[in-house]
């Protein structure tokens, strides 16, 4: 139920700052960024949930705490990036909004490198014992 209440929420936000739109367009912006971060305070209760479960399977899959670490890394650095750059669009400002998502996509990569590189590490291993 959780999803409806945020739904709601992020409706009224919307329609509550679209009466500002024509009048002080400012407040309207700043109403929809603090929309925002109630939702985003929400969405962390979850992962938070999410956490904690997935450190409940990690006690069965040995050896597989660094990778899980990068993944919750790379869902955050997806998820801070997608929320800057949409109220950086909603203020007018999508080539600000464009760097942001180029820099989360680079920043996604280049933390993704330690684990393609020990990927490659095991497969070159075990090539040599096979050949």
């Amino acid at each position: 139920m959780e999803i409806v209440k945020i739904g709601i929420l992020g409706v009224a936000g919307v329609m509550l700052a679209l009466q500002f739109k024509s009048g002080r367009p400012e407040y309207g912006l700043y109403l929809g960024a603090v929309i925002c971060l109630v939702i985003f305070f929400f969405s962390l209760q979850g992962l938070n949930t999410l956490l904690l479960r997935i450190r409940e399977i990690e006690k069965y899959l040995s050896g597989s705490g660094s990778y899980m670490g990068f993944l919750f890394k790379a869902v955050g650095i997806t998820y801070v990036c997608e929320f800057c750059a949409s109220i950086c669009k909603d203020a007018g400002y999508g080539a600000v909004a464009g760097q942001i998502e180029i820099f989360g996509k680079l920043s996604v990569l280049l933390m993704g490198i330690p684990v393609l590189v020990a990927v490659v590490e095991n497969i070159n291993a075990l090539a040599g014992h096979v050949g």
